[in-house]
């Protein structure tokens, strides 16, 4: 693959290609290691210049009917649709992600959010009676989105679409590690109808593009996706001007076992869910809780099921898990397994080293540790890799204790008999629980408790978190 494989001339700002920059920042193919393309390393004049395109834009944009807003948003699916494989084969490129992962969740799942929004603009609130009030739910003005790299599209599309739906205006940061489907979806807002400068996108790093955003006066709000430490520092630096700050970051999810689960079902998609995308997901479950009498049992379900996991080229249709999203990235996961057993974890499936064949290219084999300590850091901290820890419980108590046990807060699973799961979640401090692999829902909100961040995405909140309040007395 060569340099010209993809194309990011320049930011996208008012509705075309701009230069500024004070270099460029070079994407690399984790599998290989070859560059594939150079993106501008922005400066903090080019967020001024993008941000003064937004304002200019919002006037117009946030006076547009919102069913013409919608209809907007509707023909960006459609184009994100019409361009599906490329967008698949860039993500596929940039981060990794094995190429069947990237054409079905990678591309499919931000269409489905962007069509729900859709659908949901047409029955909105916009206005309400209070007593001899008004209630006038407006734009919140200029939105800043940050996002992370293990599922680029996703994320800026899931505040895209509420964010223009409300009659914001945007700024756009992707991550440096996976810029490439930002320029195609730059193109498709366009050819969609958005109005330039409503839509802007600056590259760069976080120290120095992320900085600016969070700071600048004249954005009303960021929204951001990435690590529980960045988004701290977003916060922190927001704060200065009091802007609203909505963070969706890491996870720890728990997947609670019960006595009465149908223990096939439960492992299975409980290692599904630890290593789909090679664990690079926030809502991940990297947690399997288990009565500890049935471990033993749950450890064989468990690495049977692991060993459907082919790892290898993402291009190949057969890869289930690829690699990392970087080399820093690897070495960061392969050192937490090699922490797991030095603290004592039984290891059952994989372990530290590369994959056999795989010398090259950002690759870790994917891992079961079984009988761990809830309280070493293998089940304390977010690996973001395919890691998976098996932890024995002696009770319902002590199940629910450890999974309420980390500093995060954002998905978790319980599995058994419906009535006894379901009061199994109702204790659970996690934004969002999924009994016996409940099927995913677009309209329910997203988002999490303590440290997994606040606010949330989807569905009617998620739109809501774009909008003021008014309140005009009569």
């Amino acid at each position: 693959m060569t340099t010209s494989a993809f194309s990011t001339p320049g930011h996208w700002i008012g509705g075309e290609a701009v230069t500024g920059s004070t270099g460029t920042i070079t994407v690399s193919n984790p599998a290989t290691g070859e560059a594939i393309a150079e993106i501008p390393a922005g400066t903090a004049a080019a967020v001024d210049r993008a941000v003064a395109a937004a304002r200019a834009a919002f006037p117009a944009w946030a006076a547009t009917a919102p069913a013409e807003r919608a209809a907007v948003v509707r023909r960006i699916a459609e184009g994100l649709g019409a361009r599906a494989e490329e967008i698949a084969t860039a993500i596929t490129a940039e981060m990794g992600s094995p190429i069947s992962l990237s054409r079905t969740a990678q591309v499919h799942f931000p269409i489905a959010v962007a069509q729900a929004f859709t659908a949901l603009a047409a029955d909105f609130d916009w206005t309400e009676e209070l007593g001899n009030s008004l209630l006038v739910r407006e734009p919140i003005g200029v939105v800043a989105a940050i996002t992370p790299w293990n599922f680029p599209l996703q994320q800026i599309v899931s505040k895209l679409a509420p964010a223009l739906i409300a009659g914001d205006t945007m700024v756009f940061k992707p991550s440096e590690i996976a810029p490439l489907t930002a320029r195609i979806l730059a193109e498709v807002t366009a050819e969609a109808g958005l109005p330039a400068g409503v839509f802007n996108v600056v590259y760069g790093t976080g120290a120095v593009v992320g900085e600016a955003i969070s700071a600048h006066p004249d954005i009303d709000m960021v929204s951001f996706t990435g690590s529980t430490r960045a988004g701290r520092r977003v916060s922190a630096v927001a704060s200065e001007t009091v802007k609203r700050v909505a963070l969706e970051l890491g996870g720890k999810g728990a997947n609670v076992v019960l006595d009465d689960a149908d223990l096939e079902q439960a492992v299975t998609i409980g290692v599904a869910m630890a290593f789909t995308n090679g664990g690079q997901v926030c809502g991940a479950w990297p947690r399997l809780l288990v009565p500890a009498w049935r471990q033993d049992e749950v450890v064989a379900l468990a690495v049977a099921a692991a060993g459907q996991y082919t790892v290898g080229e993402p291009t190949d249709e057969a890869t289930r898990i690829g690699p990392m999203a970087s080399e820093e990235h690897r070495r960061k996961v392969h050192g937490y397994i090699e922490r797991g057993i030095a603290d004592g974890a039984k290891l059952v499936f994989g372990g530290p080293g590369r994959p056999e064949g795989l010398e090259r290219g950002a690759y870790v084999r994917p891992t079961i540790l079984a009988d761990v300590d809830p309280a070493s850091e293998a089940a304390q901290e977010e690996i973001f890799g395919p890691v998976l820890t098996i932890i024995p419980y002696a009770d319902e108590d002590e199940a629910v204790e450890i999974a309420n046990s980390t500093i995060y807060g954002l998905t978790s699973g319980v599995f058994g008999a419906p009535e006894h799961a379901l009061a199994i979640a109702r204790r659970l401090r996690s934004g969002q629980v999924d009994i016996n692999g409940a099927q995913w829902n677009p309209l329910a909100p997203f988002g999490g408790y303590r440290q997994s961040g606040n606010g949330r995405e989807f569905g009617r909140l998620g739109l809501e978190e774009f909008l003021e309040t008014k309140s005009i007395q009569r």
